[in-house]
């Protein structure tokens, strides 16, 4: 009698381990680093640049090298994608980051003109995603001008400045009063265009301080010119949106917005209709994208 036969499922052979990393994956680590720091730098336009983003898409180990490589030098990665490229914005430690102090004394020694650029950040980042939908829509574009920024930031000082006198508080602020609550003493008392004789703008001005700003915007890819309306007319860029995104929580840029100055209706933002009617320290994290 033949002894009964037991049956068995073929072994799975166990997958092949995966190939150590090398120098050379290190260094094209480091290269797409290198590339996520060019901000203007469009992958589409470059074929290594592509490459690298597909393999760190397809490769988790390549993509974790490439992380590391990024936290090392105090980078935060925001998005790795062909739409953003490597999107990094740096840290508060990071040699990349750049502070606030530094942008507005390249511009005048003037304590109060610091705060003035910050609150030109903000608003522009208010202006350009005004809704959190705006922020989450990956294909959402904000457009922004000068003009449009600065009317936007004095007709919110026009609305802190009746909610100071409604509280009793239309004095100098006190020392622990909200950033924005005394902003727009500081702005409203600029000029908006101070133009020179030959007509260029004053860098002192508030036009002139929000064109600073979208300067330095579009020389870090966060905007593109798209006309010189209005004092120069701008859309915004897939890493403006990571950046603005990532900076979401910033309690000026959330006062700001609560105002109600910027309703949207067919996704342009536009400011509501007006009605008739000392040097202070940055607010902590006013200066979009910027380190206090």
């Amino acid at each position: 009698m033949n002894e009964p036969v037991e049956w068995s499922e073929p072994e799975t052979p166990a997958p092949p381990a995966p190939a150590a990393l090398t120098p050379a994956d290190a260094a094209d680590a480091a290269r797409l680093v290198a590339y996520g720091l060019q901000p203007k730098l469009q992958p589409a336009r470059d074929q290594e640049y592509a490459e690298l983003l597909r393999r760190h898409r397809e490769d988790p180990a390549f993509a974790r090298l490439a992380d590391a490589v990024a936290a090392g030098l105090g980078l935060v990665v925001l998005e790795v994608s062909p739409r953003a490229g490597m999107a990094v914005t740096a840290g508060e430690d990071s040699v990349f980051a750049v502070r606030m102090g530094d942008y507005a004394r390249r511009t005048s020694a003037d304590g109060s003109d610091r705060f003035l650029h910050g609150l030109a950040h903000l608003a522009v980042a208010a202006m350009a995603f005004p809704r959190p939908e705006d922020l989450a829509d990956d294909g959402y574009i904000g457009r922004v001008s000068v003009h449009g920024v600065d009317a936007f930031v004095r007709q919110a000082c026009r609305r802190l400045e009746e909610r100071a006198a409604e509280e009793g508080e239309n004095t100098d602020p006190a020392s622990d009063a909200p950033g924005l609550e005394s902003a727009w003493r500081v702005w409203t008392r600029r000029s908006a265009t101070g133009a020179t004789k030959d007509a260029r703008r004053l860098a002192g001005s508030t036009t002139g301080i929000v064109g600073k700003a979208v300067a330095f915007l579009t020389d870090s890819g966060f905007l593109q010119r798209t006309g010189d309306d209005n004092g120069g007319t701008y859309r915004t860029t897939a890493r403006y949106q990571l950046q603005v995104r990532d900076m979401a929580g910033s309690a000026a840029l959330a006062e700001l917005l609560e105002l109600g100055v910027v309703p949207v209706t067919d996704g342009t933002p536009t400011l509501m209709p007006a009605e008739e009617t000392e040097d202070l320290d940055l607010v902590a994290d006013a200066g979009l994208p910027f380190h206090a």
